[in-house]
């Protein structure tokens, strides 16, 4: 398979690059960016091409992986769809339920395959357990922890990031928390939101299909010293904690092209497609309703 990256950022140069250049199964096709510097640079350390025109990338390759801001990803995942690419996607989908909507549709529509990378759902610790507890069920609650010190540590690349500024943590850690309780507690049905506490710490209440009910903390303000991840579930068969991971976002992305391989190849959609990914992006916008003073 012909992979082409779209994007020339901080994730695409730490994740996206390295994963796609060291993947022996696949061709690490080309690197386009809305800075045509920045993906000449980025094409030549990898090795490989540089375009200029998006859509000539798209006639080229067979996928795409995507590391754009959510707005900018949307768009062009549609356009990558209806070209026949394959898409590994990032999260959140889209910012909006809408644009999320047509890129599911796109992808529908020209039967490819994609991936969305929920980080965790790639790593094999997290996911093992992930599929434990939803077999065996019987889940009173469950509360989630991500915290982030994005905003707080000098230097961060992602810091300058304007959707991020404008989006917070709900957008961004969000789509992690969730990634981890849909697949065990159920979808959601009620949503209760507010924000207390510094900068962007938003904190959410979710009634689930199964019955259970969920608390997730969500900060990219935190202090260094506290920030992490944690899921922990009370139920039936005692208390479980998420497994801590130590490995970087590269092994785990590479788990991801493996799976967008096997979801092209097979024609059987992974867990973490792009409708998983619009499921998610509905219920940040309900949090964000209720956030920004409406009901739902």
């Amino acid at each position: 398979m012909r992979i082409g990256l779209l994007g020339t950022g901080p994730w695409a140069r730490m994740a996206h690059a390295p994963a796609l250049s060291g993947y022996d199964g696949i061709e690490f096709a080309g690197v386009w960016g809305r800075r045509p510097d920045a993906a000449e640079e980025l094409a030549r350390l990898h090795g490989t091409r540089a375009y200029d025109d998006v859509e000539a990338l798209f006639a080229d390759v067979d996928a795409v992986a995507v590391a754009l801001p959510p707005a900018v990803q949307a768009g062009l995942a549609a356009r990558a769809a209806r070209a026949g690419c394959h898409l590994l996607l990032d999260k959140p989908l889209a910012p909006t339920v809408a644009q999320g909507r047509a890129v599911v549709e796109a992808a529908e529509a020209a039967e490819v395959a994609s991936v969305v990378f929920f980080t965790t759902r790639f790593q094999p610790g997290p996911e093992a357990w992930i599929a434990e507890q939803a077999h065996r069920g019987g889940w009173f609650t469950g509360r989630a922890q991500w915290l982030g010190a994005v905003f707080t540590v000098a230097d961060n690349p992602f810091a300058a990031s304007p959707w991020r500024r404008e989006k917070g943590a709900l957008w961004d850690v969000g789509p992690h928390a969730l990634s981890v309780l849909l697949p065990v507690l159920g979808d959601v049905r009620r949503v209760t939101a507010a924000a207390y506490g510094p900068g962007d710490t938003v904190h959410l209440v979710l009634g689930h299909a199964s019955g259970a009910s969920s608390s997730l903390t969500l900060s990219l303000t935190a202090p260094p010293a506290a920030a992490g991840a944690t899921v922990e579930l009370r139920g039936e068969a005692g208390v479980t904690l998420l497994p801590a991971v130590s490995e970087g976002a590269v092994p785990a992305l590479t788990r991801a092209v493996d799976a967008l391989l096997t979801a092209a190849r097979s024609g059987t959609p992974h867990p973490c497609d792009a409708a998983f990914a619009l499921r998610v992006t509905e219920i940040l916008a309900t949090a964000e309703t209720l956030l920004d003073g409406g009901t739902r």
